[in-house]
């Protein structure tokens, strides 16, 4: 019975020679001859083509696979998908941020759709003497942090910056209108907006919002031809009044460890100009930088740069990997007294553009995991009062906030929440310049649909409506600020019958006890030996 396989091209041919035949006669309209016939070339083709084995077995009706499969993730997401399916933000989380973008009733009826017995589940536990938290314009000051011994260059513009931030994403990778309503929304809400590795575009600066400069491998807005680093390029820039932090990208949470090339194609004269770069040539974001090799010379270049800029902070973003790297990078602190003004903690969870499955899925530590041991580790090297600390990855809701300032960051990130309130619907096209809403698309046809005003407002309310909840949720807690939020206001169901506050999940060390005795953390055991102020590379195997 093979020849079933066979039965959509056998009709194709029947109702060419029906079809045409009537078409003849004048009984019947040419186009549904001409239908009829491309369908049975097309039947043919198939079964004749090599590289498709379903369309050889299945001629014609076997492109219904491919189209259903090319329209998977949205038929998934209208029909199949759960309420609190993270795939990789559920229904519900994007519905939070649509609903406070909009400014619109963010209220739910009939209980939570969590399991709350579910193994993984957490809460914030409230208190008997909740209080009235004044104001939601929570605020941490960066850069005024008491200063190294041996730093040249100190910070003498401290940013005042919101605790909820646009983390980074390129213009590029971003449409010009998002970039724009973005900005806008930053200017209007008071908060910091990151500016990528793709440096400072036009459409950053068109509205005035407060960023955060953010410098690559590539060292774009700051290179030379050959792409090493300019120091009369970076200055003239970091001087910006718009600029208010500089940010080094050590690495992030979508692809650590993996560089990039912008495909010249993509190269245009507007991109170009923001990165300086040449037009319509392939660019390179090397896998590493070339302005320095070794923890020490990494602390140098933060303390350099903070002296070019005219005194602002200046800090690295990384996702964590080798632990013995991040821990010889605290000793290179302690060897020299140079600290930066900020670390920000990127998880793997993160990630706006395309990047390779293995790295998206396999790469990289969790932001939980890695913002406790940066948080940890300073202090127990005795720094933790001369750094502040952000987080990103996979945060979007007010307690989203909270548990990671519970766990020690001083203030949060946010790439996709944003993306989401200027009108993403998480259509998971980003690499594809083919994005419905003009998100993440260069085509200029496509991003009209993103209407700067009205999407540049929503940016505005989903910070205000975000930073309200969170006040909301604190003073529940008790508590006046969210930096008094600690570990053990965090409760988590490890299984059965079990709860553990985080405080317990994720244990910290006293102040200066890496210097001054034994660790019993495993991983402080297993690694802080292995690490070297003078080189990334381990000192003994594990």
């Amino acid at each position: 019975m093979a020849w079933i396989r066979y039965t959509t091209l056998l009709l194709a041919v029947f109702a060419s020679l029906l079809f045409g035949g009537l078409w003849l006669a004048g009984m019947l309209s040419v186009g549904w001859a001409v239908v009829a016939v491309l369908l049975m070339l097309l039947g043919f083709y198939d079964n004749f083509q090599t590289r498709h084995a379903v369309l050889k077995n299945y001629p014609i009706i076997g492109h219904l696979r491919y189209f259903f499969e090319s329209i998977r993730p949205e038929i998934r997401q209208y029909f199949f998908e759960s309420d609190t399916d993270s795939i990789p933000f559920s229904r519900q989380e994007r519905a939070i941020v649509y609903q406070r973008a909009k400014h619109v009733l963010d209220k739910r009826a009939f209980g939570t759709h969590f399991d709350v017995y579910a193994e993984g589940f957490e809460w914030l536990n409230h208190s008997m003497a909740p209080v009235h938290v004044p104001t939601a314009d929570f605020r941490v000051m960066i850069g005024d942090q008491p200063q190294g011994r041996a730093e040249l260059n100190h910070c003498t513009q401290p940013y005042s910056a919101s605790i909820f931030n646009i983390s980074a994403m390129s213009f590029g990778s971003l449409s010009a209108n998002a970039i724009r309503a973005l900005n806008r929304g930053a200017k209007t809400g008071k908060f910091a907006h990151d500016t990528g590795e793709g440096s400072i575009s036009v459409h950053h600066e068109a509205f005035g919002g407060d960023l955060i400069w953010e410098i690559g491998s590539g060292y774009f807005g700051c290179r030379n031809a050959d792409g090493s680093f300019n120091a009369d390029r970076f200055e003239a820039n970091a001087r910006r009044e718009q600029v208010k932090m500089i940010e080094i990208k050590l690495s992030q949470g979508a692809k650590p460890g993996h560089g990039g090339v912008l495909p010249g194609a993509k190269v245009t004269l507007e991109i170009a100009a923001a990165r300086e770069v040449e037009p319509w040539k392939d660019v390179i974001s090397p896998a590493h930088h070339s302005a320095f090799n070794t923890p020490v010379e990494l602390l140098e270049f933060v303390d350099r740069l903070r002296g070019l800029s005219g005194g602002k902070p200046v800090g690295f973003k990384f996702a964590m990997g080798h632990p013995w790297e991040w821990f010889a990078i605290c000793k290179a602190m302690v060897k020299t007294g140079i600290t930066p003004d900020f670390i920000v903690v990127d998880g793997k969870e993160g990630g706006t553009g395309a990047a390779p499955a293995e790295f998206l899925d396999r790469i990289g530590t969790p932001m939980r995991e890695a913002l406790t041991l940066v948080h940890n580790t300073l202090i127990g090297v005795g720094l933790r009062d001369r750094i502040k600390i952000g987080a990103a990855g996979k945060i979007v809701t007010a307690f989203d906030i909270a548990r990671a300032m519970a766990l020690g960051a001083d203030w949060c990130n946010s790439a996709r929440g944003f993306m989401f309130s200027i009108g993403c619907i998480q259509a998971q096209a980003c690499h594809t310049g083919n994005c419905p809403t003009g998100v993440t698309t260069q085509d200029a046809d496509r991003q009209k649909a993103l209407v700067v005003t009205d999407k540049a407002e929503r940016v505005h309310h989903f910070h205000e409506n975000t930073l309200l909840a969170l006040a909301e949720l604190i003073g529940a807690a008790g508590l006046g600020h969210p930096s008094q939020l600690q570990p053990h206001h965090i409760v988590m169901r490890r299984s059965e019958g079990k709860v553990e506050t985080l405080a317990t999940v994720y244990p910290q060390l006293q102040p200066g006890e890496l210097l001054d005795s034994d660790c019993d953390p495993p991983v402080f055991k297993r690694f802080w030996s292995m690490a070297s102020p003078d080189t990334f590379e381990p000192q003994h195997e594990f």
